[in-house]
């Protein structure tokens, strides 16, 4: 039987699927609704995106999510016809997620 790497990509595709269900409704709720009605104050909003804690809640949610969606980009354009080109993809796509990633984490600690 083949080795494969598979599973070292199927792992945070799980987990981005977990977190992006489980925490994009809250983030989604608190940085656009909740300022937007007045229920939170920019400032107040501003304030708590300087908190650790929200910083390595972002980084996680960013780069797990991103890891899930190009997960799924791959496998649908493999399902399209391009099996050809499947090492290309997975290069492509996991080399953004990690880019992504990089600048996610980047981000962060400037903010």
């Amino acid at each position: 039987m083949a080795r494969s790497n598979e599973p070292l990509w199927w792992a945070p595709f799980f987990a981005g699927a977990g977190v992006s269900a489980l925490l994009m409704p809250v983030t989604i709720i608190l940085t656009s609704l909740a300022v937007a009605f007045g229920w939170i104050d920019a400032d107040r909003m501003w304030t708590l995106l300087h908190h650790p804690l929200a910083r390595i809640f972002l980084f996680v949610l960013i780069s797990l999510s991103l890891f899930h969606a190009v997960h799924r980009i791959r496998f649908i354009l493999v399902d399209l016809g391009l099996k050809q080109a499947r090492q290309a993809i997975a290069v492509l796509c996991y080399g953004s997620a990690i880019v992504g990633t990089l600048l996610a984490f980047f981000l962060v600690l400037r903010l």
